[in-house]
């Protein structure tokens, strides 16, 4: 993949964590802590959904693109049976009780929030396949430009909002993202127009959906699980704390989700990219080499991260100032995951897709059992603990499957370092919390991070001197 292309696909995910970092402040300072809480609960249910009605068919319409030789019935069969399926099920519900689900998600009987909800949840899982067509035809500008869109029209309905003096409740804030989903579809459906147009003269080879379900469905199931694992944080804190633990916690998720933003960008690119190196035989010696760097980078930006912690709540409302012990373990769930993608990609290239689930429900089951313990007594700081120690089983997990079925990779110095992360982000979060003597374990460990990843750190280096006189000869 090209330089361009890979700056094409960043351009997205940095600009709309810039965009979040800039609309983030906004809603806490006129939005209750219940109201981030009451969001926050859309967007799980929404991923779930996406999840669940996929069926796995879009992982499997990745995985058989370049092998395909027509692209626009494979989509059609892809997505179809999913979209029919999601129809299917929430309209009874609606009919049976048109409050049912704003009742469950956000304790507030509405027919509106139920529909605007349901509107959210079959908008996000039809953009998901339509996405697709423009992550595997690599045209990663008008990708990224789809994820960013909504972020700007989301911070500019709140500003109209605040500009306005309008009411500040949940009902502004599930609108504002229901739109932004509504702006990503639209975009999607713009920009694969081509694509879905022809798929619809194709009729549906259920011989090759039976292939892609095979595929599929079994992933649906370690879907679930993985989906449990991010988000059994949430859920146990919504049935076992309060919408306020929740909200705090929200937040903390967010920041961590803006400080993660490469590995949106690297989640995007890597499986595409190691599925053609295996199809054109490229020395996979490469993926050793890659998942090294990344370690080295995910590594920085945790000890980064617990080092400097103590500067968000300058940013926000006294009632976040608990953020700053959680932000380090809610960024090790998205880190984690995103280095394990480098590891247990042999499970989806060796076909072996039962095996994702085997390790996604050994990490949520630990998860589960983390949360149910440590929620009612350390609320958010329970949730973030318990979530960072499953991600990191969910690490040597698919680590350890991939091994098992593929191709052996070096793997003792990553369990090494990303344990003494997870150990001091736990002092950090549970135990430091009000300690100076936490900034003197981040120190060192920073030191500690430029004997451990020397090469990586004289190649950056090297690198960075030479873009600097590239760009000082340009200048001469």
């Amino acid at each position: 993949m090209t330089r361009n292309k890979i700056l094409g696909y960043a351009i997205g995910p940095i600009g709309a964590a810039m965009m979040g970092f800039i609309t983030l402040p906004i809603i806490t300072w006129f939005y209750s802590v219940e109201d981030v809480g009451r969001i926050s609960m859309l967007q799980v249910v929404a991923s779930f959904s996406v999840l669940l009605f996929c069926l796995g068919l879009d992982q499997a319409y990745v995985r058989e693109y370049h092998e395909h030789k027509v692209k626009p019935k494979l989509f059609k069969t892809a997505l179809l049976p999913g979209l029919i399926l999601s129809l299917v099920f929430f309209g009874p519900i609606f009919i049976f009780d048109s409050q049912l689900i704003s009742k469950w998600l956000y304790d507030i009987p509405s027919t509106y929030l139920t529909i605007i909800s349901i509107v959210c949840f079959v908008l996000s899982l039809i953009s998901r396949f339509l996405s697709l067509i423009l992550r595997m035809e690599e045209r990663a500008l008008a990708y990224s430009m789809s994820q960013l869109l909504p972020k700007i029209l989301f911070l500019v309905f709140i500003l109209s909002t605040v500009w306005l003096g309008l009411t500040k409740d949940a009902y502004n804030l599930i609108t504002a993202h229901t739109l932004s989903i509504t702006a990503i579809f639209l975009v999607f459906a713009w920009n694969t127009r081509k694509e879905w147009l022809s798929a619809l003269r194709y009729k549906i080879d259920y011989k090759e959906l039976n292939k892609l379900l095979a595929f599929g469905l079994p992933l649906v199931v370690g879907g679930l699980a993985a989906w449990g694992l991010k988000v059994m944080d949430k859920l146990f804190l919504r049935g076992m704390s309060t919408f306020s633990e929740l909200g705090v916690y929200s937040v903390a998720a967010s920041i961590a989700g803006v400080a993660a933003i490469f590995a949106g960008i690297f989640n995007t690119i890597w499986a595409p990219m190691v599925y053609k190196w295996v199809n054109e035989g490229v020395d996979l010696a490469k993926i050793d080499e890659i998942s090294e760097h990344l370690l080295a980078a995910i590594y920085f930006v945790t000890v980064l991260s617990g080092l400097f912690s103590w500067i968000l709540p300058y940013f926000l409302p006294k009632e976040y100032a608990a953020i700053q012990y959680l932000i380090t373990a809610c960024l090790l769930g998205p880190l984690f995951y995103t280095l394990s993608e480098t590891t247990a990609v042999g499970i989806t290239i060796a076909r072996k897709t039962k095996l994702s689930m085997v390790a996604s429900i050994g990490a949520m089951s630990i998860n589960v059992v983390g949360n149910y313990i440590l929620v009612p007594r350390m609320g958010a700081a329970g949730a973030a603990v318990s979530t960072a120690v499953a991600f990191w089983v969910f690490y040597i997990l698919r680590t350890e499957l991939s091994r098992l079925v593929w191709r052996n990779m070096p793997r003792v110095k990553a369990y090494l370092l990303i344990t003494l992360l997870l150990v001091a982000t736990i002092i950090h979060s549970v135990f430091l919390k009000d300690s100076s003597f936490t900034v003197i374990v981040w120190s060192i460990l920073l030191l500690l991070g430029f004997i451990f990843f020397r090469p990586t750190v004289n190649s950056v280096y090297t690198k960075t001197i030479n873009i600097y006189k590239q760009i000082g000869k340009k200048h001469l």
